[in-house]
């Protein structure tokens, strides 16, 4: 693989609860570097991104702190696309979840220029799929989805230059828990792909990954945005929004080593980890864990052919 690029956004502008902003910093408490680097992975620590400080502000129709989404966000997309044009995997701390638009528009534009089928892989509790009108909060961290579809602002829908940033077969949810009523409707007109609880409860893990992961190949960019309030509230207080229901811990390894299985990881966005709500940095010790698995640890060599 790759030299693997760690890069921190340290903010939380996008959600009303504070403390994601200390995510970047609870991961490398957690040794997430260490821990790629002992599986043989090179891996730097680019340090953290700049931005503005969240200034605690009501929404202004229908959006919460939009000018700072949209400067965090610009920040992001250049160090994403900066990293992937130096030919590395880039690892995005967050921070929110709104910061994946910046992210992935910059996935979407490096796989355009490169020739490459991009799948995009969205772990979370929540679709993420509101608008300024169908939203209940404001929050923009609850409307990504929809800004790299091509609905929302113009200003976060055109950041990497096309719009829309993606077309709705190369997103693909999975653990998606919580819909706000409007978002629901909103979500089948925009056509995502969704393997909620309910699909994984009626047909396991595996199966729900088997099918989230068809179809790619070796011309496969796939990237990964892994909101940590896709795990199970009690296996992973540590988030802003927690929602009890989610994967377990054998469910969540099962579903990142048949990501690693692919070999087609290429960048990834690690989301909403916030220490404030977490207990001895239980949650970052986790997704160090999970993350590791995502880059191929594994308890056997296994062989295509056989369990191991």
């Amino acid at each position: 693989m790759n030299k693997i690029r760690m890069m921190g956004a340290p903010t939380d502008v996008g959600a009303s609860r504070r403390g994601a902003s200390m995510g970047p910093a609870a991961l490398r408490v957690a040794e997430l570097q260490r821990g790629l680097q002992q599986h043989g992975l090179e891996v730097v620590d680019g340090g953290d991104l700049a931005g503005p400080a969240n200034p605690q502000q009501p929404p202004v129709q229908g959006l919460r702190h939009l000018d700072q989404v949209v400067q965090w966000n610009q920040t992001v997309y250049a160090a994403v696309e900066h990293s992937l044009r130096a030919g590395e995997v880039p690892l995005l701390m967050g921070g929110d979840h709104a910061l994946a638009v910046g992210s992935i528009a910059a996935v979407a534009r490096h796989c355009r220029e490169q020739g490459k089928d991009l799948r995009v892989l969205w772990l979370d509790a929540h679709a993420d799929a509101n608008t300024s009108h169908s939203t209940p909060t404001g929050n923009i961290h609850g409307m990504p989805v929809a800004c790299l579809l091509g609905v929302g602002p113009a200003e976060l829908t055109g950041i990497g230059g096309q719009v829309p940033a993606l077309q709705p077969q190369q997103i693909c949810q999975v653990g998606i828990r919580s819909v706000d009523r409007e978002e629901k409707r909103h979500l089948r007109e925009l056509g995502v792909r969704v393997y909620d609880m309910r699909h994984i409860d009626e047909h396991g893990m595996r199966v729900t990954m088997e099918q989230a992961l068809a179809g790619i190949g070796p011309e496969t960019h796939l990237h990964v945005s892994f909101d940590v309030d896709f795990l199970d509230s009690a296996l992973a207080p540590g988030v802003g929004t927690a929602v009890p229901g989610g994967p377990t811990y054998r469910e969540a390894q099962l579903c990142m080593e048949m990501i690693a299985d692919t070999g087609r990881l290429a960048s990834l966005d690690v989301m909403e980890l916030n220490p404030a709500c977490d207990v001895r940095n239980q949650t970052a010790e986790l997704v160090v864990d999970l993350v590791e698995s995502l880059f191929g640890k594994s308890t056997l060599i296994r062989r295509p052919e056989g369990p191991y």
